[in-house]
């Protein structure tokens, strides 16, 4: 199902994390005990109006970083606007911490089949997870850029992808995996935000084919939303040192050994 008004696709993705199921089971059990919603926001607001409300409803959001996990085809660069300018392209995933409430321009190149071509989306956070202390890092939210969705902008169009947990209560019980994201297309007439809403809780937006950087007018601080401050992960640790050799029988001990020598 497409929504296409004038240039404009919705799709909305869709993902269960286990550790909130229950928060949002009662979450959502509470809402559908209420009135009838009347949405505030649409997703076809400018990017970062919805984030910036999020920020003022209060609670631990400001100054998080969610972990993001950008997803593209086999073979395309990403680069995130960091320092007003693009950083050094690199391959797909990409993991990286952002702020609740800001919007991040991207640069996707190299891309399967449209080589010499870029397309710069757009990622704004609504939400975070709430994972377990200390396991942030293996749940992050999965923002998946889908070499149909690439060729669409690059055909002019605009696309709105709006990520969100699902309901416990409505969603299939069917494990992910590693597999692609799963998403659909929203009829005409509806927005894809409040559908998104109805089936969770929407975490982020996805906005890609509108807009290009123009060269005439040198560094954009608007076309990069004053590049908000990203956080790489640690480096992978190092492999643990190899265990040493046995000793020779007669051998005196090595400072640090276990006090056993080879028969």
């Amino acid at each position: 199902m497409t929504i296409m008004d004038g240039q404009s696709w919705g799709r909305v993705a869709g993902r269960t994390v286990v550790v909130i199921l229950f928060w949002l089971g009662l979450s959502a059990r509470a809402s559908a005990q209420g009135p009838a919603v009347h949405y505030y926001h649409h997703g076809v607001v400018p990017p970062g109006a919805i984030g910036g409300q999020q920020l003022q409803r209060g609670g631990p959001l400001a100054g998080f970083f969610q972990p993001v996990e950008i997803r593209a085809p086999r073979g395309a660069l990403v680069s995130l606007a960091e320092g007003m300018r693009f950083g050094a392209p690199q391959p797909a995933p990409l993991r990286v911490g952002m702020l609740i409430g800001q919007v991040y321009r991207l640069c996707l190149l190299n891309i399967p089949l449209h080589e010499g071509q870029e397309v710069f989306p757009t990622i704004e956070l609504l939400d975070r997870l709430y994972t377990p202390r200390g396991q942030e890092t293996r749940f992050p939210i999965v923002i998946e850029l889908t070499a149909e969705d690439l060729a669409l902008a690059l055909a002019g169009k605009y696309v709105t992808r709006v990520i969100y947990l699902e309901d416990p209560l409505a969603a299939l019980p069917v494990r992910e995996g590693g597999q692609a994201q799963g998403w659909f297309e929203v009829p005409p007439g509806q927005d894809p935000l409040a559908v998104a809403d109805r089936l969770g809780r929407p975490v982020a937006i996805l906005r890609l084919g509108a807009r290009v950087p123009d060269p005439s007018r040198g560094i954009d601080a608007e076309f990069l939303f004053g590049c908000p401050l990203v956080k790489y992960p640690p480096p992978a640790s190092r492999a643990p040192p190899k265990a040493a050799a046995p000793a020779a029988p007669g051998a005196p001990l090595q400072p640090g050994s276990d006090g056993r020598r080879s028969p």
